[in-house]
C-alpha cells in the first residue's frame, strides 16, 4: 500500500507536503489501484487528518492548478453544506449580490449530502456552468456573475473518482464537502464559505488560515446552518478577527428552518424564479438578502452590514435579481439554438 495511505490509515505522525505530492504522481501514473484508493477516500472521509497534514494535503493540490489572473474585486460564496436542510440560498446569494453589482464568480458542485447541490440547480436553471478560465472571465464581464465549472478543482482528483467505480464519490461526500471550497481555485479575491456543524469547524478555520491566494470568510452560527441566518447567532471568521452578526441585527430576527426548506427537484427552478422575484416568503428574502450583503462587505463593495443589505433588497424588489435570472437563462437557450 502506498506509504502516505498507510500513514495516513495509521495516523502516528503529520504526512508532509512532499508525501502528498508523491501519492498525487502516484494517482496521475495509474500507480494506485482501486483498493487503495478507496481506503484513502474512506480514512479522510471518516476523519479529517491533523492540521499538518491536511495544510500540506490542501498545498500539494493547489499547486497542481494552473495559476490564473486574479479578477480583481471578485467573490465566490461556497458553503459545505451538511446542515438542516434548506434551499439553495448560496446560489440566490450569488444572484442578488451580482445584481447590486458585486462581481461574482460561484463555485459549486453537484449534491452529495442533498437533494439538489449548486450545479444541479444551475443546470436546471438553464443555465450552462463555464468550461474554461476564459468562458468564465467572458462571463463576469457580461453578467457580472459566473457559475465556474470542475476546471476549478485540481484534475488528480478527477482520475481518484476513476479509480474507484463503480463505487462513485457521493459516498466519500462528507470529505468532499468539508474540502471543497478550499479546492476549488477561481482567481477571486474573496471568498465567503458557510461550514455547518457536521463539519470540522475549528480544522476548518485554521485550514483557511492557511489560505493565501485570496481572503477567506469561513461564517457559522448555533443553530449548525452553512449560510448565515437573521433568525441565528452568526459568526463570522475573518483574517482581522471575528464578527458577530447576533439575531436580529441588521433585520428581523423571526423565522424558521420552515421559512427555507427546499422543494422537490422537479420545482426546484420555478422556486428559484419565484425567490428572485421576491415571491418567496419574507424570512426567506431576508436570509438571502443578509447572505448577499456578506459577498458585498467581503469585497470592500459596501462599507457595512445596514447599507449592504439595502442594497441587496433594493436589487430584488426593483426587479434587478429577477433580471439577471432571466437574461442568463436566455443567453444559455440562444448558445443552445444556434450550436
Amino acid at each position: 500500500m502506498s506509504d502516505t495511505v498507510t500513514a495516513l490509515l495509521d495516523r502516528d505522525a503529520p504526512i508532509p507536503v512532499e508525501a502528498w505530492r508523491a501519492l498525487w504522481d502516484q494517482v496521475e501514473a495509474g500507480g494506485l489501484d482501486h483498493a487503495r484508493s478507496v481506503a484513502l477516500l474512506a480514512s479522510l472521509t471518516t476523519e479529517l487528518p491533523d492540521d499538518e497534514s491536511l495544510a500540506g494535503l490542501l498545498a500539494s493540490l493547489r499547486e497542481r492548478q494552473e495559476p490564473g489572473t486574479t479578477w480583481p474585486g471578485t467573490v465566490n460564496i461556497v458553503g459545505t453544506g451538511g446542515g438542516p436542510k434548506t434551499f439553495n440560498v448560496s446560489t440566490a446569494a450569488a444572484f442578488v449580490a451580482a445584481a447590486s453589482g458585486v462581481r461574482v464568480v460561484k463555485t459549486g458542485s453537484r449534491a452529495y449530502t442533498s437533494s439538489l447541490g449548486s450545479v444541479d440547480l444551475v443546470e436546471r436553471l438553464g443555465i450552462r456552468p463555464a468550461g474554461t478560465p476564459a468562458r468564465t472571465a467572458e462571463a463576469l464581464d457580461r453578467f457580472g456573475l459566473a457559475f465556474a465549472g470542475g476546471y476549478v478543482y485540481p484534475p488528480v482528483l478527477g482520475r481518484l473518482a476513476r479509480n474507484v467505480l463503480p463505487l462513485g464519490m457521493k459516498a466519500f461526500g462528507r470529505f468532499l464537502n468539508a474540502l471543497g471550497p478550499f479546492l476549488a481555485s477561481p482567481p477571486v479575491t474573496a471568498q465567503v464559505t458557510g461550514a455547518s456543524a457536521r463539519m470540522p469547524r475549528d480544522k476548518l478555520r485554521r485550514l483557511a488560515g492557511t489560505v493565501t491566494d485570496r481572503v477567506v470568510w469561513l461564517c457559522v452560527n448555533d443553530l449548525g446552518a452553512d449560510e448565515l441566518l437573521p433568525f441565528a447567532d452568526n459568526t463570522i471568521h475573518t483574517p482581522q478577527g471575528d464578527v458577530r452578526l447576533p439575531r436580529g441585527a441588521v433585520m428581523p430576527g423571526d423565522g424558521s428552518f420552515d421559512d427555507l426548506r427546499p422543494v422537490p427537484p422537479a420545482e426546484a427552478a420555478a422556486h428559484f424564479a419565484e425567490l428572485l422575484a421576491g415571491r418567496a416568503g419574507a424570512v426567506a428574502l431576508r436570509t438571502v438578502c443578509l447572505n448577499a450583503a456578506a459577498l458585498a462587505v467581503a469585497t470592500g463593495h459596501e462599507p457595512g452590514w445596514t447599507s449592504a443589505v439595502e442594497r441587496a433588497e433594493d436589487a430584488i424588489h426593483s426587479g434587478a435579481a429577477a433580471g439577471l435570472l432571466a437574461q442568463m437563462r436566455a443567453a444559455k437557450l440562444a448558445v443552445a439554438a444556434h450550436g
